[in-house]
């Protein structure tokens, strides 16, 4: 669990130092909606949410989460963050495993962002939120020959919409199978 630790903060050092277009130098506002409460960023509310509205995941069950043969696989996201949060750490572990078990088996790790800000910001953006995954991968033992992360921005959203609620689903990973 130490070395997982350790090998997703690397991860995240190495999203850092790309040499996208740098965040810092583009202004960030705050993200807050005025009447929405934020139980948590990129939180959900439906059935299965919990205390903090976010979902519980059983990987036991074999959903789309666990086998990436059935569609993409999605990690969420803070607003302005590019940071794996911890809930998805062993979604990210089973996906290399299955990656590396299937050495002819390449995938697309797909930055997307919600739709507030500059095209040029959600772009740097959603590039940071792909490598930071596929930085994640990596240390996994996915070899990078294997991955290939690319940043939609905010032009493919999964939710169309204003608002909280749909703004924290776009702002996501997409691990796709190639």
């Amino acid at each position: 669990m130490i070395k997982f630790i350790l090998a997703c903060c690397f991860a995240v050092f190495l999203a850092g130092c790309s040499t996208s277009v740098p965040l810092s130098d583009v202004p960030v506002t705050d993200g807050t909606v005025k009447g929405v409460s934020n139980g948590g960023a990129g939180a959900t509310t439906g059935p299965g949410a919990g205390a903090t509205g976010v979902a519980q995941v059983d990987l036991s069950k074999g959903g789309n989460q666990a086998n990436a043969t059935t569609g993409p696989i999605v990690i969420y996201f803070d607003i302005d963050s590019y940071v794996i949060k911890p809930e998805f750490q062993q979604i990210i572990a089973s996906q290399a495993r299955v990656i590396k078990s299937q050495p002819a088996r390449k995938v697309a790790i797909e930055g997307h962002t919600d739709e507030t800000g500059g095209r040029e910001y959600n772009l740097a953006l959603g590039q940071k939120r792909a490598e930071a995954v596929a930085s994640a991968l990596a240390l996994l033992g996915v070899p990078h020959n294997q991955m290939e992360a690319v940043s939609f921005g905010k032009e493919k959203p999964a939710v169309v919409g204003g608002g909280e609620a749909a703004y924290s689903r776009n702002r996501r990973a997409e691990i796709r199978a190639l």
